[in-house]
């Protein structure tokens, strides 16, 4: 029979690879790694499994560190410049994201990518979870994209990737794909994706016939690139975190001195996640 103060206790313990990530030392799959490798101890043992709950009275060390109590859910938009990678390293020594940021930021990890020569919003965490939950398809979050290709498409032209295509044995989803305006040699594109595999747009656009000359990302989810200026990063404020966050992910708002996080679940509703089709306002700037 199980009682109250079980089920209690059993509601209360957490995964220790959902644990090292809310604490923001790594995403969900990196503490796996660090598991897997035989870097985290759990009262004194060395454990190789992530397959491991824990409660709030287990001590865990990190690389022999004690890992730091879970942060307060932080996300901040961040303008990406080309040229940089998406990568805490690179083994081309080319210049990374995270060398880019200012020194005042905590550690953060990026949620999803942009390739080496693709621009625009970037959402960072310092919660591994969060990463994770918005990463994930099954969030239902689109992106949308402002491209430049060369060549004159047609609406005739666009119809395969619209349909959804198979490259070299991997299925692209359908993507939602708008003429913008011809402008010279050149097309701009608002293509809306609801998946981020790698250099999906690039590729996709090169096997119907056109090139990427430019792309930006300018929404992932209800969060919009707006006026930010290339290399700018703006913390979102706690109220709309709260507000695009509801139903989908529980945030960790506040911390008491005992180190026990607390989670409240945001029961607010919000437009912009009721609408997340809703037209987003085009700065000049990026036809340009």
């Amino acid at each position: 029979m199980v009682t109250k103060s079980m089920a209690s206790e059993k509601k209360d313990k957490e995964r220790i690879a959902k644990v090292i990530a809310r604490a923001g030392l790594a995403s969900r799959r990196g503490a796996e790694k660090l598991i897997s490798e035989g870097r985290v101890k759990v009262n004194g043992e060395t454990i190789l499994s992530p397959a491991l709950n824990l409660s709030s009275s287990d001590r865990v060390l990190v690389d022999n560190k004690v890992l730091p109590s879970a942060q307060t859910t932080r996300l901040w938009r961040y303008n990406k410049p080309v040229g940089l990678v998406t990568s805490e390293k690179d083994e081309k020594n080319r210049k990374v994201v995270f060398d880019n940021l200012p020194k005042n930021l905590p550690r953060v990890m990026s949620i999803g990518r942009l390739d080496l020569n693709s621009e625009g919003l970037l959402l960072l965490t310092n919660d591994g979870d969060l990463k994770r939950k918005l990463e994930l398809p099954s969030t239902g979050w689109s992106r949308k994209y402002r491209v430049r290709i060369n060549g004159k498409p047609s609406e005739e032209n666009l119809e395969p990737l619209r349909s959804g295509i198979t490259l070299n044995g991997e299925e692209f989803k359908p993507m939602t794909i708008l003429i913008d305006r011809q402008q010279g040699a050149n097309a701009w594109l608002t293509m809306t994706l609801k998946e981020g595999r790698n250099r999906e747009i690039r590729r996709a656009l090169n096997e119907i016939g056109f090139k990427v000359s430019r792309l930006i990302r300018i929404s992932y989810g209800p969060f919009k690139l707006d006026q930010l200026k290339s290399n700018e990063v703006e913390e979102i404020k706690r109220g709309v975190l709260r507000d695009q966050l509801t139903n989908i992910f529980d945030l960790r708002i506040e911390a008491n001195l005992s180190n026990k996080t607390k989670i409240r679940k945001i029961k607010n509703s919000h437009p912009d996640l009721q609408n997340p089709s809703k037209k987003i306002q085009l700065r000049r700037k990026l036809y340009d």
